[in-house]
């Protein structure tokens, strides 16, 4: 099958849609990678096709500081992502995306790109869409923790019917007007609300995440199935740096600082804070900077400071691991098998911290209350309680069972109408 992967945002979003393109691509299909132009190079150099969907972002140390502080906002973010970027690009999202969709027999789709629910309801062809944090499902049984407003986790006791009434009031503001009216244009129906309900295939929704991180609710759709973490962090492709290497080899765990690939450009003092309560834990340290921004003047001897390391070969060597809660660096992390300090900023990352705090794996410290002294409390917390360290090894026993990119690639080929799935049946027909 020709399968198109549509996907939009950092590589928290583009990984797993790589990990399940490798996945069916060892199956004799053809994934195609359909996202902004920035990840050609990383997506080819991964063996898959790449298609370049609109709108292109630049590369963050490309783009204005004041740019990147409007997305990483914790209460008016996400708003403008979709109202100011994301739906005023839908009708170049549909252009580009009805050429790539062109002799394909499905389309996969990611939460956050309206024109894939618009092309695959226009065409009529086998799609699925996809999850990849419990969040965007806004169960009313899992109530979700914005960054902004923490305390909602305090609701649960009221129960699903009170906190119905509180999403649906939460939801009112984002209205989608540009998509609305591309919609109407394009003769589609009503679906709902490209945020929410109107981004879920009709036919299968796949949520990329492991069971163990969270379980399916009633008021999930109904063909919702959860396929485990899809992880994929190229690590068979940019190898641990050496002098990297030689830290780990040269001491005993340390602890990692990392702000994955978005928070990571608006970090401040995250690093500095981060050091200071290394000194007073007198632990090693490993940072992971990401950019010459955020370099550092000078590092104490059992501490260094490198742009990037692949999570798969440096996590499992860590002693605690503090990063922003990004879903991808979450299931790293687990996977990893050791405790971790949250420090969300924005997105889903304070209901991916509540998920992992719940495993018994995790503590959490919002971004505001991210200075040494609390650090080192919260660190203590989890170097010295030895059931944190327990409970993430047997978190990441639990997730090294799964193999999320095989079971997406198996729900993918049970798709009714696809030429994987009428081969199959003509396959039984033959045997019968």
């Amino acid at each position: 099958m020709r399968i198109i992967l549509n996907t939009f945002g950092s590589f928290g979003d583009i990984h797993p849609y790589m990990a399940i393109g490798r996945e069916l691509l060892s199956r004799g299909h053809n994934p195609v990678v359909a996202t902004m132009e920035i990840y050609r190079e990383k997506i080819e150099s991964a063996s898959l096709e790449f298609f370049p969907i609109r709108p292109n972002i630049a590369q963050p140390q490309q783009q204005d500081a004041e740019l990147i502080e409007r997305l990483m906002e914790p209460r008016t973010g996400p708003r403008f992502l979709t109202e100011e970027v994301i739906f005023p690009a839908v009708r170049d999202s549909y252009a580009d995306l009805i050429q790539a969709v062109t002799g394909a027999d499905l389309l996969v789709t990611h939460p956050a790109a309206p024109a894939g629910p618009l092309v695959g309801r226009k065409t009529g062809m086998p799609w699925i869409s996809t999850i990849l944090a419990p969040m965007s499902f806004f169960s009313a049984y899992d109530t979700p923790v914005p960054p902004y407003m923490q305390w909602t986790m305090n609701l649960r006791r009221l129960g699903p019917r009170f906190m119905k009434f509180s999403l649906d009031l939460m939801k009112r503001p984002h209205k989608a007007k540009a998509v609305a009216a591309f919609r109407n244009e394009l003769g589609l129906s009503d679906y709902g609300n490209p945020i929410f309900e109107g981004q879920h295939s009709p036919t299968l929704v796949l949520a990329l995440f492991s069971s163990v991180f969270a379980q399916a609710q009633p008021d999930w759709p109904p063909h919702t199935e959860i396929t485990g973490f899809c992880f994929y962090d190229g690590h068979d492709q940019m190898p641990m740096p050496v002098e990297l290497e030689q830290f780990l080899a040269a001491g005993p765990p340390p602890i990692v600082f990392t702000l994955g690939t978005s928070a990571v450009w608006v970090a401040r003092d995250f690093f500095q804070e981060s050091i200071e309560a290394a000194k007073r834990l007198g632990r090693r340290a490993v940072l992971l900077i990401g950019d010459e921004r955020n370099r550092i003047a000078s590092v104490p001897e059992d501490m260094i400071a490198v742009d990037y390391a692949p999570y798969q070969s440096l996590l499992p060597r860590a002693s605690v691991v503090v990063h922003h809660g990004g879903v991808g660096t979450t299931a790293q992390a687990l996977l990893a098998g050791v405790p971790t300090l949250i420090v969300p900023f924005a997105f889903d990352q304070s209901d991916n911290a509540e998920h992992a705090r719940r495993l018994g794996t995790s503590r959490t410290v919002y971004r505001n209350s991210y200075r040494a002294p609390r650090l080192e409390r919260e660190l203590r917390e989890l170097l010295e309680r030895p059931e944190y360290r327990r409970k993430a090894i047997e978190v990441s026993k639990k997730l090294k069972q799964e193999n999320g990119p095989a079971r997406a690639a198996d729900l993918i080929e049970s798709v009714p109408g696809t030429t994987s799935n009428k081969d199959k049946e003509l396959v039984d027909a033959a045997g019968h």
